[in-house]
């Protein structure tokens, strides 16, 4: 089949980040849809003629995608949406559908996969929604439709849902993505748009640990070896003279031998890429952070979510308040940047525990903090305490991180977004934070560029979009 993959535009001119636990809007990062260009590469495979556009990288709108379809004569088109832009990304499908009744169309949005019957029954123009890992099911949808059938594994369809298909075992037996289909990678950026070419990459998939609030809380863990790793860095060098890379896992460093076998084999490569991550406070210790620094490894994203002991312990984070100090203490003492999300909103959550997390901010100074509200994804232990089980219809397009849709037993919802614009009140005015992270450019002024463009990011955000978009 011709294929066309579809990462739609931007909403009302704000870049939106279409990956698996991050489907949300995001003002100040512009990445590429790393799970698009994986699915390509599987459809390759299959002997699948496959195109792709990313309309949102490339800051077009839907009237090139109106061009693409005419020019590419796609049979079937598959894209990303996210649960607060799902009529925005909608737009794709009906689009395809008005240029030819006959086009497949399929979406992908793994927020909602506990939704699939509210997803079709709110999409008109969607044939498949694909509820379960892309990996595998994307690539079966195809097929499905190639061979004529009207359900397929993984996926529901108007004619009902095909059943689970079994996830991917082996992640190493994953082909690169489909890079190619990039003309480059100057639209992409984390944060503030310095240390480009910059790119994603997925070493690993799915987290073990349990946290009540999260989307992907509980899924099998599937991890690329350090070869493989070294193997596309090496190929995002050669052809893209890669600088930065953030690897978008949910927890980097899970496995402390694969972490260090990757820091060995980026020093003898000498690949001379710079990297940041993702983990959890308690799966780092000061020499693995030495370790990491040495291997070009400049920061590392914390969920911290409470520096309330009583809040952590009620939603199963399964860290204590000294680990995540001393984690943010070694990464600084090993010149690594430190990125600490916070949420507010978690069950139990008053003023005393919100004191607790901005005096804990305050002790720690991390190098930037993002403060979310606590919202009831679909699927997750929060939403069936919040809500039960069997919810009809629950509007998912109000599940913004920026602005609370419930409250706690002691807080409004009012309460939680005063807390959160309060929060970063504190922190940007705080003389104490700027002073440490001026301390840190005077020590690492390779990071000035960026540095710099962080802090325009902050008084933009400060002063003309009233805290939204925060990170």
């Amino acid at each position: 089949m011709k294929v066309l993959l579809v990462n739609p535009p931007r909403y009302n001119g704000v870049s939106v980040i279409r990956e698996e636990r991050c489907e949300v809007t995001e003002r100040y990062s512009v990445l590429e849809p790393y799970s698009l260009l994986q699915i390509a590469s599987l459809l390759r495979n299959d002997n699948h003629n496959v195109s792709f556009i990313d309309l949102n990288g490339l800051d077009m709108g839907y009237d090139t995608l109106k061009d693409k379809i005419e020019r590419t004569k796609p049979d079937a088109v598959l894209f990303r949406f996210t649960p607060t832009t799902f009529d925005h990304d909608m737009k794709t499908a009906s689009i395809a559908k008005e240029l030819n009744s006959d086009i497949h169309t399929g979406g992908l949005c793994w927020t909602l996969h506990t939704l699939g019957s509210q997803v079709m029954n709110e999409a008109p123009d969607l044939d498949a929604y694909i509820t379960d890992e892309y990996e595998v099911a994307s690539p079966a949808l195809i097929n499905s439709w190639e061979n004529g059938d009207n359900i397929s594994p993984g996926a529901i369809t108007k004619h009902g849902y095909g059943g689970n298909i079994e996830a991917i075992k082996d992640y190493d037996s994953l082909p690169l993505p489909a890079y190619d289909l990039l003309p480059n990678l100057d639209p992409y950026f984390v944060t503030a748009p310095a240390g480009q070419p910059f790119s994603i990459l997925y070493t690993s998939k799915g987290c073990p640990f349990k946290c009540s609030f999260c989307t992907v809380a509980g899924t099998p863990l599937k991890m690329k070896s350090s070869q493989k790793i070294i193997e596309e860095l090496r190929y995002l060098k050669e052809h893209y003279s890669l600088r930065t890379a953030s690897f978008f896992d949910e927890t980097f460093t899970f496995n402390r031998k694969r972490t260090e076998e990757v820091c060995r084999l980026l020093k003898e490569e000498d690949l001379d890429i710079k990297w940041y991550c993702n983990t959890r406070a308690h799966l780092v210790d000061k020499e693995l952070l030495e370790m990491m620094r040495s291997a070009g490894c400049r920061g590392v994203s914390f969920g911290i979510e409470s520096g309330s002991q009583r809040i952590l312990d009620s939603v199963g984070k399964n860290i204590k308040i000294d680990e995540a100090k001393n984690a943010i203490k070694w990464a600084k003492e090993a010149k690594i940047k430190t990125f600490c999300s916070f949420i507010l909103g978690l069950p139990g959550e008053n003023w005393e525990s919100v004191s607790e997390t901005m005096r804990f901010v305050k002790e720690t100074l991390p190098t930037s903090a993002q403060f979310n509200v606590a919202v009831p994804y679909p699927g997750t232990k929060l939403y069936e305490d919040t809500y039960g089980k069997d919810v009809p219809n629950t509007d998912f397009r109000k599940l913004y991180q920026d602005s609370a849709v419930t409250g706690t037993a002691e807080l409004t919802p009012d309460d939680l977004n005063n807390a959160r614009e309060a929060a970063y009140r504190a922190l940007y005015t705080s003389g104490r934070w700027w002073g440490s992270n001026l301390k840190h450019v005077i020590t690492e002024p390779s990071d000035l560029d960026l540095a710099f463009r962080y802090a325009l990011k902050i008084v933009n955000n400060f002063v003309f979009h009233k805290m939204k978009d925060a990170h």
